[in-house]
């Protein structure tokens, strides 16, 4: 029983319509599924990916208009980074953020990668990661994406965790969830200690988490801008349901079973206070819509349908039509 990875990551915007044009238009990815925050049925939940949005490569984000702006800090996930082929296509990504007045550092090295850190308008904190010419198996591309298919985003890279007392989160990251220690880097800001490396499943950019111990920060208030929750790979519903029992047996307040329709999850919260996902691999965003025309409609899980009607009444209408040549 072992996660394989990232799953998902969820994060906030106070606008679908600019959250959509951005990460579609600027960043190339595919807007995989239109659907609604299924705990809070007047808001979008938008999921961006590759062509099928596969287990691995799926930013989602939920629409909370009105909300305020994200405010860093501890006890959150302070950083979203995506795996792309090479570091030709950093310099790709580079150019295209100049042209289109996105702001962004140079390219620099971190855990022994090259990567471009940047934020999306509203300040979602973001770094793309070299994968050093490596291909990955899982990823699909999109041929109508915006970007060529060289510099495609691949999926999830590592997700930074920031913390005041990174000791109970290790504990949970690596004897409960099989986590294992791969090394660490320097701190980004002087005076702090460095980032401690932990990889699951077959290792790579695309299972790690990095655990940042700060002690300079406040707590974060989430906003516009912040994360939500990170999400965990697991293979398929019997394995999730074996989760479930290890985290009862370690006496973690969770959710239990969750039906997502796209997924099956369990949610907790490790000792920090950030909320953890565990969700399946399957059935997947393509169970309710045909692959060619995923996300262009708004998809509504089978026990969401006798709603329809009054949840596209409240909806601001967003236009996600793919134009084909």
């Amino acid at each position: 029983m072992k996660l394989k990875g990232i799953h998902h990551v969820s994060a906030i915007t106070a606008s679908a319509a600019e959250n959509y044009m951005f990460y579609t238009k600027v960043m190339g990815m595919r807007l995989v599924k239109k659907s609604v925050n299924q705990d809070d049925v007047s808001v979008y939940h938008l999921y961006y990916g590759d062509q099928k949005g596969t287990p691995g490569t799926a930013l989602t984000f939920f629409e909370f208009p009105g909300t305020s702006s994200n405010r860093e800090g501890i006890s959150s996930i302070s950083l979203i980074s995506f795996r792309v082929r090479d570091d030709k296509a950093l310099e790709y990504f580079a150019r295209r953020f100049d042209e289109f007045g996105v702001w962004h550092e140079d390219i620099a090295e971190r855990a022994g990668r090259k990567t471009l850190y940047f934020k999306d308008p509203e300040g979602q904190r973001l770094m793309l990661v070299s994968d050093n010419g490596a291909v990955s198996e899982s990823f699909i591309p999109w041929e109508l994406s915006s970007v060529p298919i060289e510099n495609q985003i691949m999926g999830l890279g590592p997700v930074r965790l920031t913390v005041k007392e990174p000791g109970d989160t290790l504990y949970v990251l690596t004897e409960i969830m099989g986590y294992r220690l791969k090394g660490s880097y320097r701190a980004e800001v002087q005076g702090q200690k460095d980032i401690i490396v932990l990889e699951t499943g077959e290792g790579g950019s695309g299972t790690e988490i990095h655990l940042e111990e700060r002690s300079d920060l406040p707590f974060e208030r989430q906003g516009y801008g912040g994360v939500h929750h990170v999400a965990f790979r697991v293979e398929d519903e019997a394995e999730l349901r074996e989760w479930i029992s290890r985290i009862d047996d370690n006496r973690i307040r969770n959710s239990g079973f969750v039906e997502r329709f796209y997924f099956k999850s369990l949610y907790f919260r490790e000792p920090n206070g950030i909320l953890f996902e565990l969700a399946t691999d399957g059935p997947g965003f393509d169970t309710d819509e045909e692959l060619e025309f995923l996300g262009e409609r708004l998809s509504l899980p089978p026990f969401l349908e006798n709603r329809r009607e009054y949840i596209e009444k409240v909806l601001k209408p967003l236009d996600t039509a793919v134009r084909r040549s």
